[in-house]
């Protein structure tokens, strides 16, 4: 019943093979009923039931041919579906498609026809929109009920959806990509060779003037303890006091910061991002980039670590708004930046329950893009001390920096050199755009955009 009712169904875009099956009908008909004028003044009685009888035949099979296609199943298949009377009363309706006014469903057939019971089916939709459990996510596969909800499967387990997102690390993502992958490894090796040794300085920035340094610095990292931070664990204290945005706004960030240079703030996921743009306002830097951090949950699943009063949605995101200050064009300035290496977005496991620490990856993305190599790194730790930057903090359990011997570092390179296979291998930014060529009346001077943006 199901496989003819499904095929009634299903082959209204075969109007060819309809078409084929109502001249087999007819031709049926015809052969039945009709007698050539040539059998009866040649053959016998006999013989003319013998040719008829082939002939039946012959369509017969022609038309089984058309069925077994139509339904995309072999000729002995459709002999067990036809068996029984039921069945066969469904075969007579599917053929009264092909010839109304020849097929016609008996009057059993018409009175033992199925009636939908619209209780019983609304019933078994709830059943089954009715979400059970998550064990086809456990398996890989997609699920049937919902397909691919992750949101559900965070329900119902913990794990986060960016969990499943394959190839998210350092070491596996540029598998797929040999020229990318030799390009990093290029690059990490010129930015180490000519990195500076570790310095760093312990101090409170609460009241440190940070012109003091007597540097300019091409890139300034800045990783305030925001107040953010102390509503999503309460009960836990923190080495130093939280920072509002005004305070961090009150940093002298705009008198050491180079002439071009960039800085890069996080500043959480709540109000830091409307309040970190207007900290760039103060500093003399405009945002161009938004680096998001998506944190999975692999060691430590769980769906409710991070609900807070102000907030619509559980926050499983963190943000780091990059700056710019001075010009800096992509296209012309490849001594000063390599653009497009890096991706906009980091995907690593979070931290433990009430650390701040950031992921490691932020500090490959401001080497690999800027090649400037004087690097300030403002509120690290012992555990974030780098070759290559100068690490200020009040956490910080020693201090090793001399003004002099740090200026000594870039009097040869003051940005690291660029070679051929890197400057081969690295994506390159369009040309500018001639403007009056091909229509319009400009007169063939090059375009140029200040600044930049959306070139990570």
């Amino acid at each position: 019943f199901s496989i003819w009712w499904r095929a009634s169904l299903r082959i209204s875009y075969s109007d060819d093979v309809w078409s084929q099956l109502r001249s087999l009908s007819k031709g049926i008909g015809m052969a039945t009923a009709s007698k050539s004028p040539t059998e009866s003044s040649v053959t016998s009685k006999d013989s003319i039931v013998n040719i008829r009888v082939a002939q039946c035949r012959k369509h017969s099979r022609q038309r089984r041919n058309l069925l077994a296609r139509l339904l995309n199943c072999s000729q002995s298949e459709i002999s067990d579906q036809v068996n029984s009377r039921r069945e066969q009363d469904e075969y007579r309706r599917l053929l009264y498609r092909i010839n109304p006014a020849k097929y016609r469903p008996s009057r059993r057939a018409r009175d033992e026809r199925p009636r939908r019971d619209h209780k019983r089916d609304d019933a078994e939709g709830d059943a089954q929109s009715m979400y059970k459990d998550s064990t086809v996510f456990l398996k890989g596969t997609h699920s049937s009920n919902p397909h691919n909800d992750y949101a559900q499967h965070f329900v119902d387990t913990g794990q986060r959806p960016q969990n499943f997102i394959h190839d998210a690390g350092l070491e596996d993502r540029f598998e797929e990509y040999p020229k990318l992958k030799e390009l990093i490894r290029l690059k990490d090796e010129q930015i180490g060779r000519y990195a500076t040794p570790p310095m760093y300085f312990k101090c409170d920035l609460y009241d440190y003037n940070l012109s003091d340094l007597g540097q300019r610095f091409d890139v300034i990292y800045i990783v305030p303890p925001i107040e953010e931070y102390q509503r999503r664990v309460s009960g836990i204290n923190f080495p130093q006091k939280p920072w509002g945005f005004e305070e961090i706004m009150s940093l002298k960030i705009e008198e050491i910061a180079a002439q071009r240079s960039f800085v890069f703030l996080w500043c959480g996921s709540n109000e830091g991002l409307d309040l970190g743009r207007q900290c760039f306002q103060k500093w003399g830097f405009r945002r161009c980039e938004d680096i998001c951090w998506v944190k999975t949950n692999f060691k430590n699943p769980g769906n409710m670590k991070h609900l807070e009063a102000r907030s619509v949605f559980q926050h499983t995101k963190e943000h780091c708004l990059m700056g710019i200050r001075g010009t800096v064009r992509r296209n012309q300035d490849g001594d000063f930046i390599h653009a497009n290496v890096d991706l906009d977005i980091i995907i690593t496991e979070e931290a433990e329950y009430g650390s701040v620490k950031k992921p490691e990856e932020i500090f490959h993305i401001m080497e690999h893009f800027c090649l400037g190599r004087k690097r300030l790194h403002l509120f690290g730790t012992d555990d974030t001390i780098r070759p290559g930057w100068l690490t200020l903090g009040p956490e910080l359990s020693s201090s090793n920096y001399h003004k002099e011997k740090y200026s000594s570092f870039f009097t040869e390179h003051p940005v690291v050199p660029n070679t051929d296979e890197i400057e081969t291998l690295r994506p390159k930014s369009p040309p500018p755009k001639i403007a009056g060529r091909g229509r319009g009346r400009g007169g063939g001077t090059m375009t140029r955009t200040p600044g930049v943006g959306g070139y990570m």
